[in-house]
C-alpha cells in the first residue's frame, strides 16, 4: 500500500457514511536529488509545476474542509497505470514499424521513410489509446483510496 497526505476539499453528509473529495500535490523527488539541474526530469518537473491530484473517498469518520488526511492507494493500480502509459505506445509503435517494414515497403515499393511514418502514426495512435485507458483507470483507481488517519488541521 503507498501512501500519501492530502487535503479535504468537500465533505458531504450522507446516510451513514461522508463522502469526502481530496486533494493531494503529486510530489517528485527531484528536490532531493544531487543532478536535479542537469536531469531532463528535473527540468521538465520545475517548467510543468505542481499537479494536484483529485481523490473520493467513503468514510465514517467526520472530517472538516481544511484538515490533512494521510491516504492509502493500492500499488496494483500504480503498476497498472503505468504499464499502460509507458507500454501501450512502445508497443504500438513496434506494431507501426512492423506494419510498414513488411506490408508497406514492399506493396508501395518504398524505402524507409514509410517505415518511419509506419512508427510515427503507430506511436500516435498508442498514445491516444494510452491516454484513454489511462483515464478509465484513473478514475477506477480513484475510488478504492481509504483513508489511513487523519493530522487535523494544516499549521498556518
Amino acid at each position: 500500500m503507498m501512501t500519501a497526505l492530502a487535503t479535504v476539499t468537500q465533505v458531504t453528509a450522507q446516510q451513514q457514511h461522508f463522502s469526502v473529495e481530496l486533494s493531494c500535490e503529486q510530489q517528485t523527488s527531484c528536490n532531493s536529488c544531487a543532478s536535479q539541474k542537469s536531469c531532463g526530469t528535473g527540468i521538465v518537473s520545475k517548467a510543468v509545476g505542481k499537479k494536484a491530484l483529485a481523490w473520493h473517498l467513503q468514510t465514517q469518520q467526520r472530517l472538516q474542509v481544511g484538515e490533512v488526511v494521510e491516504i492509502g492507494i493500492s500499488e496494483q493500480n500504480v503498476l497498472r497505470s503505468a504499464l499502460i502509459v509507458y507500454v501501450v505506445p512502445l508497443m504500438a509503435l513496434i506494431l507501426g514499424a512492423m506494419v510498414g517494414q513488411l506490408l508497406l515497403a514492399p506493396l508501395l515499393g518504398l524505402g524507409e521513410g514509410i517505415v518511419i511514418a509506419a512508427s510515427a502514426i503507430g506511436a500516435g495512435l498508442g498514445l491516444l489509446t494510452a491516454k484513454k485507458l489511462a483515464r478509465a483507470t484513473e478514475q477506477q483507481s480513484a475510488q478504492q483510496v481509504i483513508l489511513l488517519r487523519t493530522f487535523g488541521a494544516p499549521i498556518a
